[in-house]
């Protein structure tokens, strides 16, 4: 289903080739650039890379260790596939988050903080507007982490980044649910939020951010329901 191109390899500096590999080939399985269940090959990933099998193999290490590739019993390596029967923990924890993060912000946040998540939130309404699927997906995780950061409680922030960026595969199929009638609400949402933390309205930010990641649930479990089956092509 991959409408993006594998990335062009940068140039890189010495010592560098795990990062590089990794941070490419993360990217590339949490945008769907790599499909759950696509075959992992490190002599074909080291001829990609232009180095050898040693960097390829220590980045898919760190991979496997995020639960984002796995290896068979027959020694093959593949993209993991997504947990759809056990999606509502994910849910739980997420829903959980959003409305702690923000709540937090509400209380804690500095008046520095918010050009940063009022920026991030321009940038997502540029891009619902521009219809980049993945430009919508990259500045929603930076403006709810810009938000999270606020919160001043680097648990919940690490625990949050985790959640985002696991649930990327998830948003991927999510946006592709509208049928590129991109969801202009959530964009009236976020400024909802801001206005909620800038007001230091933390009932308020707790209950925007709840509403606002409870939405977000119903529609991906709506989507995953359908005829029984995930009704998009991959």
């Amino acid at each position: 289903m991959a409408d993006t191109d594998p990335t062009p390899v940068p140039e890189r500096k010495r010592g560098s080739g795990v990062k590089m590999v990794y941070d490419l080939l993360r990217d590339e399985i949490l945008d769907l650039v790599l499909p759950p269940g696509s075959p992992v090959d490190e002599v074909q990933l080291a001829e990609r890379f232009k180095m050898s099998r040693t960097p390829i193999r220590e980045a898919l290490v760190r991979l496997a260790g995020e639960g984002l590739i796995e290896t068979l019993p027959n020694r093959s390596t593949m993209v993991s596939n997504i947990d759809f029967l056990n999606l509502h923990t994910f849910f739980d924890a997420l829903v959980l988050m959003y409305r702690v993060t923000t709540r937090l912000a509400a209380q804690n946040h500095r008046q520095e903080d918010l050009p940063t998540i009022r920026g991030f939130h321009e940038d997502y309404a540029a891009a619902v507007t521009a219809r980049d699927t993945l430009a919508m997906i990259a500045t929603n995780v930076a403006f709810h982490a810009a938000i999270a950061e606020a919160g001043r409680n680097p648990y919940f922030t690490g625990l949050f980044r985790r959640l985002l960026d696991e649930g990327r595969r998830i948003l991927r199929l999510y946006y592709q649910s509208y049928e590129e009638q991109f969801p202009q609400r959530f964009v009236d949402e976020h400024a909802e939020i801001i206005a909620a933390i800038e007001a230091r309205d933390i009932e308020g930010a707790d209950r925007l951010g709840k509403a606002h990641a409870e939405q977000i649930v119903l529609q991906v479990q709506q989507l995953f329901s359908r005829n029984g089956r995930l009704d998009i092509a991959l």
